[in-house]
């Protein structure tokens, strides 16, 4: 049933918050998993990973990276249909192409590799899903 209120239908808001807190948590154990990683340890250790200079700058682009997927949990339930429609696209777009271009930085683990395929996977349903659902209005 619709909600006339927002106008995309409750479900749908529903599954792009779940699918959000779904990615979200791959990408966050896909890091723990990295802290695991004896090899990738040492070079996280040096500040230097694959040629990778992990100090302050890059550590708040990770942390602008990761805050997307957290946002879109909330954003994906409040935000107005047009806004919420494209902000889904932009941000899954977004999160697709870093992941995808990580897999070609430095040594891809098969752990990481699993993970990304996951979480390319995700984003990219995320992205279809935006585009093609129908608000009120379209319907």
């Amino acid at each position: 049933m619709e909600n006339k209120a927002t106008g995309l239908l409750g479900k749908e808001r529903i599954l792009l918050s779940t699918l959000w807190i779904f990615v979200t948590l791959n990408y966050l154990y896909c890091d723990v998993m990295g802290l695991m990683d004896p090899n990738l340890l040492k070079k996280f250790l040096t500040g230097n990973v694959d040629g990778l200079i992990i100090n302050e700058p890059f550590l708040l682009a990770a942390a602008v990276l990761m805050e997307i997927p957290i946002a879109m949990v909330l954003l994906s339930r409040i935000l107005k249909d047009k806004i919420n429609r494209w902000a889904n696209i932009i941000a899954a777009f977004i999160k697709t192409a870093v992941m995808i271009l990580t897999l070609f930085i430095g040594t891809t683990t098969i752990y990481y590799l699993f993970y990304a395929v996951i979480e390319i996977a995700t984003t990219s349903f995320i992205m279809w899903y935006a585009w093609r659902w129908k608000t009120a209005t379209t319907a």
